[in-house]
């Protein structure tokens, strides 16, 4: 490919869009990939590009190469993909995102009935710490380009609405700060995000907002899910998530989850020692 030819590539919108060449030297960066790796991928990428050539192709040339020079660098590459591999049920999706709550500190509950003023509400995370009482609902998409629009804040303003009006009843939480939260694994639409703002609801998408973002909070803890490993198999993956287990950091604590599956010391060995480079930050905050 000629170096100044603007390749056109199909976004996963269907929208085409100009081949940027620096976003994808930023994702690799934001892996940890070095300078000369990245450089490296970043030329063979480029002269395999054609018209109309899908992003989802290019990410998968990009963590094919970035997978031959390092496995744990090629799965924290493949978060975004790996968070939509959590289905196809959204269970995953919600004990992940009670996790981040619970690494900062708050008391959590997932899969919770919870009494509203006019209706009783299955709430997808309740989060509670000093004076901060949190209704979170999530919403989990297993496909790219999926956007959460006006519709979702609007419909999860009003269930909190409900339920915050028998919370402020119960003893002592007339002083609390209740808030509601809607959570997603994909992008919210600039309306969802002018309501969200505006009734007070708190939006936490994959890259909203700028500071603090989904993929920012699992980054800063390490807390990593098993979707993301390269040496697992699908169906091992699978069978994990079936078994409720979702973070890296539960395997390589416990390690009898994996033989569990039938895998033998070789395999389990090579998991643990992704799993352990991947998440080797937060395991080291728990050792201390």
């Amino acid at each position: 490919m000629k170096k100044n030819r603007k390749i056109l590539i199909k976004k996963a919108s269907g929208e085409t869009a100009p081949f940027i060449e620096e976003k994808l030297r930023k994702s690799l960066f934001r892996a940890g990939a070095e300078e000369f790796q990245i450089e490296e991928i970043i030329a063979e990428v480029t002269k395999k590009l054609y018209e109309g050539i899908s992003t989802k192709k290019i990410y998968q040339m990009a963590f094919n190469l970035l997978k031959e020079r390092s496995k744990h660098l090629a799965a924290r590459y493949h978060l975004k993909q790996a968070i939509m591999e959590l289905g196809p049920s959204g269970y995953p999706f919600e004990k992940f995102v009670g996790e981040i709550l619970k690494q900062q500190g708050y008391s959590v509950e997932v899969g919770v009935i919870v009494k509203g003023k006019c209706v009783t509400h299955e709430v997808d995370v309740i989060a509670l710490a000093d004076h901060h009482h949190f209704m979170i609902e999530c919403k989990y998409h297993n496909q790219r380009g999926i956007v959460c629009d006006v519709k979702i804040p609007l419909y999860i303003n009003s269930r909190f609405k409900d339920v915050e009006a028998e919370w402020i009843k119960l003893p002592g939480h007339n002083k609390r700060i209740h808030q509601g939260w809607v959570v997603t694994n994909t992008k919210f639409s600039t309306d969802a995000i002018q309501y969200g703002n505006c009734a007070g609801l708190k939006l936490l998408g994959w890259d909203y907002p700028i500071k603090g973002s989904l993929k920012d909070l699992i980054d800063d803890f390490g807390l990593y899910p098993i979707t993301c490993l390269t040496t697992l198999t699908r169906a091992e993956k699978q069978g994990l998530l079936d078994r409720k287990i979702v973070l890296c950091t539960e395997i390589c604590s416990t390690p009898k989850l994996l033989y569990d599956l039938g895998m033998n010391e070789a395999k389990v060995n090579r998991v643990l020692e992704e799993g352990q480079m991947l998440c080797k930050n937060v395991m080291k905050n728990d050792n201390n």
